[in-house]
């Protein structure tokens, strides 16, 4: 195509955007509604999705050791029971703690009342072990019941399967959601601009009829389709990012240490906002090109 031509093209998208008003208006509010929708449920399931990781992660296998009399040979044991589960297939880290600390984390935990049993501490020395994959959790800990101078392992057996299993099912109920917007977006969006240029049918045939090619006619409704694309991303764009803002900003103090974190403002608005830009021309580009198809054939 010449840059002539394709020039003549870019104009007249535009100009059909303000000879065509009301319609216009209709589909570019089809298109701010819908990917309105579209991006406040992504990050909400994007948000999800890192609550639940996070809670995954968190996940971890508590090992107690057996207690041995002797000093040394307690901790031949504790380095020996070490070694093994750092090289058991799955396992991603292993941290010890001593009977004191864990004292010391009671205390701080619940209260200075356990600080009397400082003098004659019931705990014992304990492994922290964390999977390669959360989902191995229950594998590694079967392993490592069975080693040597293992006298429990506690990893909320049961429950944690449980969780795993629910996190699992959300995340993928959260998939199906996303995607059944996603071609809710493009079914209302296409039928709207199928509608606007349905409405300019009779332009279309006489462009055929006094030879217009098919590539001729149909340029300019794909980039008008486009710009309509665009200019319904502008408002969904704006008010997410807003939103959103303020939201972290409100929520981020009060979630300091917690175990449930937002996803950081960036890059989390860079990558929504390019779906909700993409979205809209890729629906407005194909509602375009599918809906002046059918008039094509005179």
């Amino acid at each position: 195509m010449k840059g002539r031509t394709f020039q003549r093209h870019f104009r007249e998208s535009l100009k059909s955007l303000g000879r065509n008003g009301w319609m216009t208006f209709a589909s570019i509010s089809a298109v701010t509604v819908t990917l309105l929708l579209v991006g406040v449920f992504t990050i909400i399931m994007m948000n999800l999705n890192k609550v639940a990781d996070d809670i995954e992660n968190d996940v971890e296998i508590k090992v107690l050791i057996d207690i041995i009399e002797d000093a040394e040979q307690a901790k031949l044991a504790e380095d020996k029971l070490t070694n093994e589960i750092k090289n058991l297939a799955g396992v991603e880290e292993v941290v010890y703690s001593s009977k004191e600390q864990e004292l010391d984390s009671l205390i701080e935990d619940y209260g200075e009342d356990l600080s009397l049993f400082e003098q004659s501490n019931p705990l014992r020395n304990v492994l922290y072990v964390k999977a390669t994959e959360p989902q191995q959790t229950p594998k590694v800990a079967k392993k490592i019941e069975k080693l040597e101078n293992t006298y429990q392992v506690i990893y909320g057996e049961g429950k944690v399967e449980e969780l795993f299993s629910f996190l699992n099912t959300s995340r993928n109920v959260g998939l199906v959601l996303i995607l059944g917007l996603l071609f809710t977006a493009i079914f209302l969006i296409s039928n709207t601009i199928r509608i606007t240029i349905i409405a300019r049918k009779d332009e279309i045939e006489i462009m055929k009829l006094v030879g217009a090619t098919n590539s001729f006619v149909r340029i300019p409704f794909v980039l008008e389709g486009m710009w309509l694309g665009i200019l319904g991303s502008i408002i969904p764009m704006t008010v997410v990012s807003i939103v959103y803002y303020k939201i972290f900003e409100v929520l981020k103090p009060r979630l300091q240490g917690e175990l449930v974190q937002l996803l950081d403002v960036t890059p989390l608005l860079y990558q929504v906002n390019a779906l909700i830009i993409l979205l809209g021309m890729f629906i407005g580009i194909w509602g375009s090109f599918m809906s002046v198809r059918r008039f094509l054939k005179i």
